[in-house]
């Protein structure tokens, strides 16, 4: 999926800043992802989880989309688009707006109410949503996270939508952070998808594995020794420690409090409810570590 190696590389799960009316702070936003791309990343993922996507009307995100653009950002090279909705409807918009400003990719999440559901229903819902887009469906990333989602892919199930969908169906992104089916995910779909891991700490052994990448909140702040880990499948210890941290804590405002202590701005500690911000002593533990393990923010 990367036009230059035939990977998809490493792409930014951005975070998102807001004014203190809540609304989108664009103008921090743009600052951010031309870091992020300066600094290593192949391209960055609007609305995904890191960014609280479930939580970004249709008006924010042609804002934000809008902003970007009017950056000069490219989105057919550097920009991925989530597609998180409970409702088909709401997913088709999702999806379109991200075809008309030509993303690089859709992260389409399952639909996520209503739990339980068999593979036979996902497999119906997947189906519906691709034959709507029709001739523009392209570039679908499944996204895999039941730890949010409550509504697993099964190996099973991907591999019915990429027969059933071959054009359209170019990857998953697992971000269970469970290894085992990462393991399973891997062997059975590496030679025709882009299998992406979410959690870093496995990543290095991923790619080394035939993974292509990772869409990554720690890319927010270390893209540089993401980049390394991605494209040369090497171990970074000091990236698991932190990740380990991470995860103790609600990750999407642990993030946001990591970027607001490495850029030294209190703005980024702001999330939408029904997510809180992370107290002061938490940021100052994580901020402890980070400054600990990772001495420059740029490596």
């Amino acid at each position: 999926m990367n036009q230059s190696t035939g990977r998809f590389g490493l792409s930014c799960a951005l975070t998102t800043p807001y004014h203190e009316d809540g609304s989108v702070d664009l103008a921090r936003l743009t600052r951010h992802v031309a870091w992020c791309l300066a600094s290593g990343c192949d391209s960055v993922t609007l609305f995904g989880t890191t960014g609280e996507g479930p939580l970004l009307g249709h008006v924010a995100r042609e804002q934000m989309i809008g902003a970007l653009k009017g950056a000069g950002i490219d989105f057919r090279s550097h920009v991925v688009g989530g597609v998180i909705a409970a409702s088909l409807h709401d997913a088709l918009a999702q999806a379109n707006q991200l075809l008309d400003a030509d993303a690089r990719a859709l992260l389409v999440a399952p639909p996520f109410y209503f739990k339980g559901v068999s593979d036979d229903g996902l497999f119906a819902w997947f189906s519906s949503f691709i034959a709507k887009l029709g001739d523009r469906a392209r570039d679908i990333i499944l996204y895999h996270i039941p730890s949010v989602t409550a509504v697993p892919l099964s190996i099973d199930l991907i591999g019915r939508l990429k027969a059933a969908f071959p054009q359209a169906i170019a990857g998953v992104k697992d971000s269970a952070g469970d290894w085992g089916y990462s393991q399973q995910l891997l062997a059975a779909h590496r030679d025709n998808l882009a299998v992406l891991i979410g959690d870093e700490r496995v990543l290095a052994q991923a790619v080394r594995d035939g993974g292509q990448g990772a869409i990554s909140g720690m890319a927010n702040l270390v893209p540089g020794r993401l980049r390394t880990v991605v494209h040369q499948g090497r171990d970074d210890a000091a990236l698991v420690e932190l990740v380990d941290a991470v995860l103790r804590y609600p990750v999407t405002p642990a993030v946001k409090a990591l970027v607001s202590h490495a850029t030294g701005d209190s703005a980024w500690l702001t999330v939408r409810a029904p997510l809180l911000p992370m107290s002061v002593a938490d940021t100052a533990t994580l901020g402890h570590l980070f400054d600990r393990v990772f001495a420059d923010r740029a490596a």
